[in-house]
């Protein structure tokens, strides 16, 4: 990783107004690189550069905008190591999983650039022809969390880039260094201005979201912060998309072959230790399978190898941060408090780190701190139940709606169940997947907006109908 990094604005590069700030690696809780700091006025400057470029680019041609995606793609594919190894050491997922994120950068890239922006004919008549045209909005910005600092600032940015916009990036400060390389990379491409990064805390997100000259923010994280850009945002109403907070439950139905199962639900408990919006953060297992299969998850969780993520053979890292990795420990705890089972991990491993081992807790139901709120780290909830409407009853009554899933071996049973779930997304057999061509969002309190397909592209622009009167 390089030693040193910089703000870009405008295709330049700039150090931080505030001087920098340390960014820790997860795994030995010191100090990985100094971060450049910017202030509220850079902020302003990334903005009004972003707005100059976006004089040119809102015009620039469909085939531009497909060669500069599928450029950066070619960019992203040749430091396709260097991305990851960045990755590892700032965000603490294992390197395979890091290769995996990128890999699924370049991959989402490639699917955005081949997505066409349609023109839709209304009418065409001897009266009229109505077209109804796509127009970008001008001047993005994306507010990027910690979990998928890579592939979340691609989901955000390309859709972005190829309707016209122009971007303004601001990384959590957490895992900020992937993002810089990130931008660096494409200003390699793109005309100066249309893709800006700023870092730091401080007021940086707040001065985006009520900058005037942002259209459009686009923000993955928390609820309460969700919220509070939506009031913020209100003043020269801004579209939003924001995909928010989740507490997704799974229901694993009497047929279920757990045995063939179990691998892919403790996977999607557990993909990036848990730290994953639309992870499964709650399982409901019928009676006559719930032993059998607590046991399975919990063997599963034995056979990781918990480690930093650069090291050989380690498929576990540490949670991110020290602040995710006191809510998850307090949270165990107080399950254990209530006479909850916690069948295996459980305890903080090791004294330096934030190395907290899979755990699987047993013997607990709704009402239990683990159960009602988002745990985002790893530990699973496994939560008996007897009646299959009680069990949907008891998924739904949760304030989040982001993903669903329901397992089992008849499949026309698992649909009725899905169709039922209260979540953006039910998936059957599976759970956390998220695909390029599929658009993907919450209900409830997991937010609003749409992100991937044609549905997520088409949120970056505004609609504009051409009415040509032939009489």
């Amino acid at each position: 990783m390089k030693d040193q990094f910089s703000l870009i604005i405008g295709g330049q590069s700039l150090a931080g107004d505030r001087g920098t700030f340390k960014v820790l690696n997860p795994a030995t809780e010191e100090t990985l690189a100094e971060c450049p700091f910017a202030s509220p006025e850079q902020v302003d400057l990334a903005v009004k550069t972003a707005g100059e470029a976006f004089k040119t680019w809102q015009h620039s041609s469909d085939e531009e905008r497909v060669a500069a995606l599928n450029a950066i793609a070619d960019k992203f594919e040749a430091h396709a190591e260097e991305l990851a190894e960045i990755i590892t050491l700032e965000q603490g997922k294992p390197l395979d999983v890091a290769r995996f994120e990128v890999g699924g950068a370049v991959a989402w890239t490639r699917y955005t650039a081949s997505l066409e922006i349609p023109v839709e004919v209304i009418e065409d008549s001897d009266v009229r022809r109505a077209e109804l045209h796509r127009k970008p909005l001008g001047v993005v910005g994306s507010i990027t969390p910690w979990n998928w600092p890579l592939m979340i600032a691609i989901w955000h940015v390309m859709p972005a880039i190829r309707t016209g916009n122009t971007v303004v990036v601001k990384p959590s400060s957490m895992t900020p260094f992937n993002t810089l390389r990130m931008v660096e990379l494409m200003n390699e491409v793109l005309p100066a201005g249309v893709i800006n990064i700023v870092t730091g805390e401080g007021g940086i997100g707040s001065s985006m979201v009520r900058h005037e000259g942002i259209r459009k923010i686009v923000f993955t994280g928390s609820t309460p912060t969700g919220q509070t850009i939506m009031r913020n945002a209100a003043d020269n109403l801004k579209r939003l998309t924001l995909e928010l907070g989740g507490n997704d439950a799974g229901i694993v139905l009497p047929d279920a072959d757990i045995g063939k199962l179990a691998p892919r639900l403790f996977q999607s408990a557990f993909i990036n230790m848990g730290q994953t919006c639309a992870a499964l953060k709650r399982l409901y297992v019928h009676d006559s399978q719930y032993d059998a299969l607590v046991e399975k998850l919990a063997e599963l969780a034995r056979a990781q190898k918990v480690g930093s993520g650069m090291e050989e053979g380690v498929t576990f890292g540490p949670v991110q941060n020290a602040e995710q990795f006191q809510l998850v420990s307090e949270l165990v705890e107080d399950a254990r408090q209530n006479g909850a089972r916690v069948v295996t991990g459980g305890e903080r491993l090791g004294d330096r780190g934030y190395f907290y081992p899979p755990t699987i807790v047993a013997d607990i139901t709704d009402g239990t701190r683990l159960v009602d709120e988002e745990q985002f780290g790893p530990a699973l909830p496994v939560i008996r139940y007897s009646d299959v409407e009680d069990a949907i009853r008891r998924a739904n009554d949760n304030p989040n709606g982001l993903g669903g899933s329901v397992w089992g071996t008849d499949i026309d049973k698992a649909k009725a169940v899905a169709a039922r779930l209260e979540s953006g997304t039910a998936w059957i057999n599976n759970h956390a997947e998220v695909l390029p061509h599929c658009p993907f969002g919450g209900c409830k309190m997991s937010g609003i907006g749409t992100e991937f397909g044609l549905d997520g592209l088409l949120e970056y622009t505004q609609n504009q109908l051409i009415n040509i009167s032939k009489g």
